[in-house]
């Protein structure tokens, strides 16, 4: 066998197999043999079928899969030890002369090489990272989200503002019939406010589900529906009131405090808020994170130039799916994907450049900690650590699974390594700052 590579220029190359009949002949022979030890022939005893007899038989189509199975791991091989990095899989090139019929054969397959280039790190006047503190106004904000959680219901005799109404509405064709709880502010217009002003427990209001709520997700959840058959209902009514009702917040005292934290972890307003200010920070950091992540690998694949094998690729991507496809078809998939492709090979230059690797103890530790998160959420606080162990192990046997947490655990990496390693700009701002800056809001 003989194994060759000529470079077309930089970024192809084409690989040449030659395989010659002393290559794959002790194999074909070595399974021809088990193939006569088995072979089930009507005249002849298991065992005693002809050797010439089973190799007209099966000698050729043994032939084929060993001399393609000496291929595959001859190339392989070939650039794994001369350590090329190529894109995609190597791609075949057709032969019009070529015929199985021979003894010796060759195989020549393009391969798409991976550009040579250099990642600057230096963004400072382009990326920023967001430091977004809770200021008070969020705090308050909370509070008051709080208070309404743990708020008392009480009873009223009538429908004024400010009131929660429970009921059931019931369409005249019979296709609604369902119970909401809904504040008088959600109904839209003076014409239905009206109907339900002054009204008691008991009454029955006839309306209309056109222009019944001031928003379309409102009247979906009151008429037991999804949003786009909501705003496409135009059904005559009836709402029996059930119930009337205002809240009356829950104060901030030590029985809250107990509620939300446990008993005697907060202690005051003051702790309240401060613990209300360190969670929403917290949270805030993955948030700013994702944001800093967004703009710098915008940065990168804006400014770090090298070129592609496109037509490769393009050649490539139209055979590498289950269903080949069309040259315009493959031309629009690498249209999509040209930037995600360059952001691989960048990500893949900072990992080699600065020896950013992926274990699978990391991958383990990384799958198991979510799981615990996981299972603290369903009440178990303090899960034996075999218990976490059999459940990691069992996610990662999932092959997507796993590749999406290694994607996730490879960009978390990453992440960490451009926070201590790029220069950029740092900006603090509040919540709200932070929202219409990024997001224009």
């Amino acid at each position: 066998m003989n194994i060759t590579k000529e470079n077309v220029d930089a970024l192809n190359a084409v690989v040449k197999v030659d395989i010659t009949a002393a290559d794959y002949q002790d194999k074909v022979t070595k399974v021809l043999q088990d193939y006569r030890k088995k072979a089930n022939i009507p005249g002849f005893r298991p065992g005693q079928v002809p050797m010439g007899l089973v190799k007209k038989q099966y000698g050729k189509s043994v032939m084929i899969d060993e001399v393609n199975k000496l291929l595959q791991e001859a190339l392989n091989k070939f650039i794994t030890e001369e350590k090329l990095d190529i894109l995609g899989n190597p791609l075949p090139k057709e032969n019009e002369n070529f015929s199985w019929d021979a003894e010796d054969f060759s195989f020549e397959f393009e391969l798409g090489l991976s550009p040579e280039f250099d990642v600057n790190l230096d963004t400072e006047d382009k990326v920023t990272y967001y430091n977004i503190s809770a200021d008070e106004e969020l705090i308050n904000k909370e509070i008051e989200n709080i208070r309404g959680r743990f708020a008392k219901m009480i009873s009223q005799e009538e429908v004024v503002e400010g009131v929660t109404i429970t009921g059931t509405f019931v369409s005249e064709d019979g296709e609604i019939e369902n119970k909401a709880t809904f504040v008088l502010e959600d109904i839209k217009g003076k014409m239905n406010n009206k109907k339900f002003m002054g009204k008691k427990v008991g009454a029955e209001l006839k309306l209309k589900t056109k222009n019944l709520f001031l928003e379309d997700d409102k009247l979906a959840a009151a008429m037991g529906k999804d949003v786009e058959e909501a705003k496409a209902l135009e059904a005559n009514l009836t709402f029996t009131i059930e119930e009337i009702n205002t809240k009356e917040l829950a104060e901030v005292n030590q029985e809250l405090f107990d509620k939300l934290f446990g008993e005697g972890n907060v202690t005051s307003e003051d702790e309240l808020r401060a613990k209300i200010k360190e969670d929403a920070e917290k949270q805030f950091i993955g948030q700013a994170d994702q944001t800093f992540l967004n703009k710098l690998t915008e940065y990168l694949i804006d400014t770090t130039s090298f070129e592609l094998p496109a037509e490769f690729l393009k050649k490539w991507i139209s055979v590498a799916g289950e269903k080949q496809l069309s040259t315009e078809e493959a031309e629009e998939e690498y249209s999509r994907s040209e930037k995600g492709l360059r952001y691989q090979l960048i990500e893949g230059k900072i990992m080699k450049d600065n020896n950013i690797q992926l274990s699978y103890e990391d991958l383990k530790e990384h799958t198991k900690g979510f799981i615990i998160q996981q299972l603290a959420q369903f009440g178990n606080t303090n899960p034996e650590d075999s218990e976490v162990d059999e459940i990691a192990n069992r996610v990662l046997s999932n092959q997507e699974e796993a590749k999406r947490i290694s994607e996730q655990l490879v960009a978390q990496k990453v992440l960490e390594f451009f926070k201590e390693n790029a220069k950029y700009a740092t900006k603090e701002v509040n919540f709200e700052e932070f929202i219409k800056e990024v997001y224009n809001k």
